[in-house]
């Protein structure tokens, strides 16, 4: 099986790096046993970043390892320690690289050393409970976890940047006048379709310095497929000038140069886009006497056409001098009218699912179905074998009007909620004005024991104020006993020894059952 040595037309399959998960740990040190959160958050996961590199080619590697995943995020620590960030994963492509998505909708043309594009985004990392804590949910018991990063297929597809286009017939010496006028050394031979890839040369001439390429396998019926030109036309699309090489001396009968260049502007017309490109005729190959006899029955009824026309040979240099100079004076123009290309990053930002910032929610058959991006994200990154971080993304679904919207549209309880993409939905069961937890948290995701209300804080400082009147002669316990019969006399209880007379009302020992009446 022979193995490319040029690709110009791949599939990659990229996965961003998931971000980290956050923890939720407590701080515990000698006589701190609820030293207050400190767990750490999840560190983001790589980009994958498509980049312009002057020094690749071609497209062989991806060819070879189309799969491609940048580093994961690390996942937080306890004692405040964050998590990593995983590396970015940096794609050398070539200049002209045209990225596609799996629709065939153009998301960027690379063109310009140094261009960036950020084809897949790092997931978030997923917060420790130390972030998660407030002055209202003071030590949460669970963290987030971290987002998946990006996950895309895309066509990447070279158009060769050169200024100069050569076209013609197989054979016609395409890759011989490359040859003749740069130090590209194109493979060379004497039977048709010997070239199989584009080939690129450099080329000097006077303070001009250009790129030639030419269009192998250009042939009848290119346009709809046959041969391999039609592969190769869109090499020729960012050219400033195309040039048609003649063949002189084809020993092919029924051939001649004036309907060999018709043919192949018919092609390039089939193709489109290659209309507005100026153009040059080489008639090639006149170093053979019969080559450079034809050459000059036909040079005038080109000129005649408006086109500029040289005689050339690739073998013996005669007549490139004039060509070589002829393509640089266009090349010039070209780039003196052409706005200077700068180094640009390019990020990829799809589109919200439903347009907007904010929610939708459309009634289906299958149950009320929620989208929106903060939704579908707070749901990424709830841990589902928590119930805290449940109630927590309740609490959020609730703040930002999911409930109120699933009421107003007739929703009731028990119908089911979906939430997320229909092929990966998270299913709910709908229960309005539920909050899960709310004798021991209050607000879910809240912990009681650090609130300075709670009774024993409240029963420390009414016994702090009262030592301030005690006698020399009460401990601090005399002092508590004593504020406890104090709370304890208003609802009955007996704060000290009782005097009343047996048979009144205030006897707690008589009952209705008992004879005579007692005093009012």
């Amino acid at each position: 099986m022979a193995v490319p040595t040029f690709v110009d037309r791949v599939t990659l399959h990229i996965s961003a790096g998931r971000g980290g998960n956050g923890v939720a740990s407590v701080h515990r040190e000698k006589f701190k046993p609820l030293g207050g959160p400190d767990g750490g958050n999840g560190g983001p996961g790589g980009s994958v970043i498509l980049r312009v590199d002057p020094d690749v080619t071609t497209l062989i590697d991806y060819h070879h390892s189309p799969q491609r995943t940048a580093e994961h995020g690390g996942h937080g620590a306890g004692a405040h320690k964050n998590g990593g960030h995983g590396s970015d994963l940096v794609l050398p492509v070539p200049d002209g690289t045209v990225v596609t998505d799996a629709r065939g909708v153009v998301l960027a043309d690379m063109v310009g050393a140094g261009t960036e594009m950020v084809i897949a985004r790092g997931g978030r990392g997923g917060l420790g409970n130390a972030a998660l804590a407030s002055s209202k949910r003071k030590a949460p018991g669970f963290a987030l976890l971290g987002e998946p990063g990006d996950q895309i297929e895309v066509r990447l597809e070279l158009k060769v940047v050169a200024d100069i286009g050569l076209v013609g017939f197989p054979s016609a010496g395409k890759s011989s006048l490359i040859a003749a006028m740069s130090r590209a050394r194109p493979k060379i031979a004497d039977y048709p379709v010997t070239t199989q890839v584009p080939n690129l040369g450099v080329v000097t001439a006077g303070d001009t310095v250009f790129t030639v390429a030419d269009v192998p396998g250009l042939i009848e019926g290119a346009a709809e497929g046959r041969g391999l030109g039609h592969d190769f036309l869109r090499h020729i699309e960012r050219c400033a000038a195309l040039v048609h090489v003649v063949d002189t001396a084809t020993m092919e009968p029924g051939r001649n140069p004036v309907e060999d260049l018709d043919i192949i502007e018919n092609e390039l017309a089939r193709y489109g886009g290659l209309g507005d490109r100026p153009r040059l005729v080489a008639l090639n190959k006149i170093d053979v006497p019969d080559g450079r006899d034809i050459a000059s029955f036909v040079v005038e009824e080109l000129r005649g056409r408006g086109l500029r026309v040289f005689t050339v040979s690739a073998a013996s240099g005669e007549g490139m001098r004039e060509l070589t100079f002829a393509m640089a004076e266009i090349v010039a123009a070209a780039r003196a009218a052409r706005p200077a290309v700068e180094a640009q990053r390019i990020v990829l930002r799809p589109p919200s699912v439903d347009g907007s910032d904010d929610f939708t929610v459309k009634r289906t058959g299958e149950g009320w179905r929620v989208r929106g991006e903060k939704p579908e994200r707070w749901v990424r990154q709830t841990d589902f074998s928590n119930d805290e971080a449940v109630g927590f993304l309740s609490d959020r679904l609730n703040r930002l009007g999911v409930e109120k919207r699933l009421v107003e549209l007739g929703a009731e309880e028990g119908d089911t909620v979906l939430i997320g993409d229909p092929d990966n939905s998270v299913v709910f069961d709908f229960q309005p004005g539920i909050e899960a937890g709310a004798e021991m948290l209050g607000r879910r995701g809240e912990d009681q024991r650090f609130e300075e209300s709670r009774p024993a804080a409240r029963r420390r400082r009414a016994i702090d104020e009262a030592m301030d009147e005690r006698t020399e002669t009460e401990t601090r316990a005399d002092v508590a006993r004593r504020l406890d019969a104090r709370e304890e006399a208003p609802r009955g209880g007996h704060a000290g020894p009782m005097s009343y007379e047996i048979g009144s009302s205030d006897d707690p020992d008589w009952t209705e059952n008992d004879p005579g009446v007692p005093d009012s």
